[in-house]
């Protein structure tokens, strides 16, 4: 009995040690030996949710999801039917045309453009900007979120062993820049949050600023300036602080208690009190 006893004691001892090592034993149990599938594009073309078809299929970025529980959506005669099937670009686009009737369809470019043409439904990235990889990159996860993940079909984004292929790797490139870039203007519209704006036919165009204009929650209103982007020639309206340090503290600002509105950027609106927090726009 007491032998027993310690073999638990020693064997729990034990799992407590591997855990603390940062290993969780459950794992074991997570684990499975299923391996991801990986389609060509003759096997995909196949699950279009048409009559006799496999299934009901979706390529993103070269994953392929199970799409079947949004089949009044994504199959024949739903609103976004053009999305099943295969991905087609630049290399399988004569086989298209030559064979109109079959389902080689792409979400990729398309969920980017909005094009849901023949030229547009393709696979080919080529050209697009970080924004809109991060939208398509947003569709992935929606799609990752909401339906079961099948595996990979090989092509432009995995190779016949499901490995990433460079173009991928770019496509990651890009979509990592996109989130800088968000992340970016986001911290922009912290230091200089958009103006609520309004026009009637019989007063014209107003801008004003508060505690909520351009969705941003802060404990200051602000007063309304033009702020000129580097490169661009018109300008937009933003909330300026009135107090406090100067957010981006340049070497030709000078040390004072005027929030930004000495930031070489802005500009007062002609006509408007320069502390209001409101304008009403000479058209």
């Amino acid at each position: 009995m007491w032998r027993g006893t310690l073999a638990a004691l020693a064997l729990g001892l034990a799992a407590a040690w591997v855990w603390s090592r940062g290993f969780d034993p459950r794992s074991w149990l997570w684990q499975t030996h299923y391996r991801e599938r990986v389609l060509s594009a003759a096997e995909l073309s196949r699950y279009t949710g048409g009559a006799g078809s496999a299934g009901l299929y979706l390529a993103v970025l070269g994953r392929v999801f199970d799409v079947q529980r949004g089949r009044k959506h994504y199959g024949p005669g739903g609103a976004y039917s053009f999305f099943a099937g295969i991905p087609l670009g630049k290399d399988n686009l004569r086989v298209h045309s030559a064979a109109f009737g079959e389902k080689w369809k792409d979400a990729s470019r398309a969920f980017a453009t909005g094009d849901f043409t023949e030229m547009g439904l393709v696979d080919d990235i080529v050209g697009l900007s970080p924004s809109e990889m991060l939208t398509i990159k947003n569709w992935l996860s929606f799609y990752s979120k909401n339906y079961v993940l099948v595996g990979k079909v090989a092509g432009r984004f995995y190779d016949e062993n499901g490995s990433p292929t460079p173009l991928l790797q770019q496509a990651q490139a890009l979509i990592d820049e996109g989130q800088r870039l968000q992340a970016q203007e986001k911290e922009k519209k912290q230091r200089f949050p958009p103006c609520n704006a309004e026009w009637h036919s019989t007063s014209g165009s107003r801008v004003w600023c508060s505690k909520e204009s351009g969705g941003i929650s802060r404990d200051w209103a602000g007063v309304p300036r033009k702020m000129y982007e580097p490169g661009s020639r018109g300008s937009h309206c933003v909330c300026v602080r009135t107090e406090g340090s100067p957010s981006e503290q340049a070497s030709s600002f000078q040390p004072s208690n005027r929030g930004d509105l000495d930031n070489p950027r802005l500009q007062e609106y002609e006509g408007c009190h320069p502390l209001a927090n409101w304008c009403a726009l000479k058209d």
